[in-house]
């Protein structure tokens, strides 16, 4: 347990129509009336208003936080609208930070809303942290959820910590004041391509709402004070078992940010840092655009088309004239093409296929290969559209 994060910072009588806006946490002896104060006085920064960041963003608003701040510089996609619950059908194309910040002032008028149309990185991370007293990270990918962390443990304020993976979530509160980092947990991260995003693998779309909520809820016990916080705790939570268990989090001693010798002082590339800068003696993937693609076939040039994709994929949009090779048995199947004709690799978004180009080039295969720039979407987009883009 610890105390409020904002334990010593004046706060002000609640009004008459405060009171009756939040009268159910004041009759809560853990909130009450100093709580809610606190947490009209305190101000959060949510990174991302994707699916975890959408439940955040409108619990937090609900529960009366006097400064919100929502990071994203995204549009809204109709794919988005199956589980990113702050945005709606009129939101397509629209900026997150917009459509989120006219949700966000339906629910709660009151609420001081900063918004940032931006990108975070390693050159403003540090400016727009710096106001807030909780930084809440929604994102999908390792680079800005190292940035959150170091940013986090520089300015000496809390990372509350969430992610999403099918039917599979992760929550703690990362703060190094009182416990581990997110470096402590993952010293490094893993190599590019590993582990699918959430537009590859797919996403129950009720999880993100589990487990951003829970973020949410740690975020107010950190303001309010008292409670068991997820310091030093990982919450795991598997939705299609529907099972909870936790795994008991230590201090790394040598970690590299907020170890005994920290090593890290200032914000480094993190690009750089999770592998996914170009190597510059790496031999560059051509690609073909789904124009390109048709205009060949349709010429009758020799070409192999070799589809990696699940089979639950195939089934969604198939492409017709293909080889199916899943990608992880691309390297034990290389037999079965032919290296004088021409391959081209796809997959839904021509992602997963540079990796099978690159790992057939390692096994030694030494025909003419291609990567169909954007995926199937790109064929259902500009060729086909009687397929649909998923």
């Amino acid at each position: 347990m610890i105390s409020s994060v904002i334990q010593d910072r004046r706060v002000s009588e609640l009004s008459n129509a405060e009171i009756s806006r939040y009268s159910r946490h004041l009759l809560l002896p853990e909130i009450g009336i100093e709580g809610q104060a606190r947490i009209r006085a305190a101000k959060v920064l949510i990174v991302g208003t994707g699916g975890l960041g959408a439940p955040m963003a409108l619990y937090l608003a609900a529960a009366g936080v006097g400064t919100l701040g929502i990071v994203d510089f995204d549009t809204v996609e109709a794919s988005n609208l199956q589980r990113q619950i702050i945005h709606g059908t009129r939101d397509i194309d629209r900026p997150k930070v917009a459509s989120a910040a006219d949700r966000i002032k339906n629910l709660n008028p009151d609420v001081k809303l900063v918004t940032y149309n931006t990108m975070l990185n390693s050159s403003n991370a540090l400016q727009i942290l710096k106001d807030y007293d909780i930084v809440a990270d929604g994102t999908d990918n390792y680079q800005t959820r190292y940035l959150v962390n170091d940013a986090a443990v520089l300015l000496g304020i809390p990372n509350v910590y969430g992610s999403i993976f099918q039917f599979e979530g992760q929550a703690s509160v990362f703060h190094a004041k009182h416990g581990p980092c997110y470096r402590c947990l993952f010293p490094s991260p893993p190599p590019p391509g590993l582990v699918p995003s959430c537009g590859e693998g797919g996403v129950m779309g009720v999880l993100p709402g589990i487990v951003g909520t829970i973020q949410a809820c740690e975020t107010l016990k950190l303001i309010v004070g008292g409670g068991d916080t997820l310091i030093g705790r990982l919450l795991l939570f598997d939705a299609w078992r529907m099972r909870f268990h936790e795994v008991k989090l230590e201090k790394e001693p040598n970690c590299p940010i907020c170890g005994q010798n920290p090593s890290i002082h200032e914000l480094i590339d993190y690009e750089e840092f999770c592998g996914l800068k170009k190597d510059k003696g790496e031999e560059p993937i051509d690609v073909l655009t789904a124009r390109e693609l048709k205009t060949r076939i349709d010429r009758g040039d020799r070409l192999q088309i070799i589809d990696i994709r699940e089979p639950h994929e195939r089934a969604i949009a198939p492409f017709p004239g293909s080889k199916y090779i899943p990608l992880g048995q691309m390297e034990r199947r290389v037999h079965e093409l032919d290296p004088s004709a021409d391959t081209v690799f796809l997959c839904k978004i021509g992602q997963r296929s540079v990796f099978a180009i690159r790992a057939l080039r390692q096994a030694g295969y030494k025909g003419k290969m291609y990567n169909l720039l954007d995926g199937v979407n790109s064929w259902a987009r500009d060729v086909d559209r009687s397929l649909p883009q998923y």
